[in-house]
């Protein structure tokens, strides 16, 4: 069974904040990273990740910085403010609530 859009919207913030916990990355990686860790379920287009990264920069909770890559060319990094591991802390904490309801309302 895949995962719904709907699920997959949801989840792309926390999903994105935890993944730049662990290390600032550009796009395709975390376009390439969601894809490993789903084992291909969601696959994410350049047009759905960078309207979220803009977004998350406008909040304070991530930033942007030219790098190069190992080929030479540049690159931009995202990586984690201190008030996006805040905000990471918040979203883990309410999808857990969520799980946590789900799990005992089953049969």
């Amino acid at each position: 069974m895949s995962l719904s859009k709907d699920l997959v919207a949801a989840s792309s913030t926390p999903l994105i904040l935890s993944i730049l916990d662990h290390n600032e990355s550009y796009g395709y990686a975390i376009i390439q990273q969601v894809h490993q860790l789903s084992n291909g379920e969601i696959q994410w287009a350049d047009g759905m990740l960078y309207p979220i990264l803009h977004r998350m920069e406008k909040k304070g909770w991530i930033e942007s910085f030219w790098g190069k890559a190992d080929t030479g060319r540049k690159r931009k990094y995202y990586r984690l403010c201190p008030t996006g591991v805040d905000e990471l802390i918040q979203q883990r904490q309410q999808w857990q609530k969520l799980s946590s309801m789900i799990s005992h309302l089953e049969k």
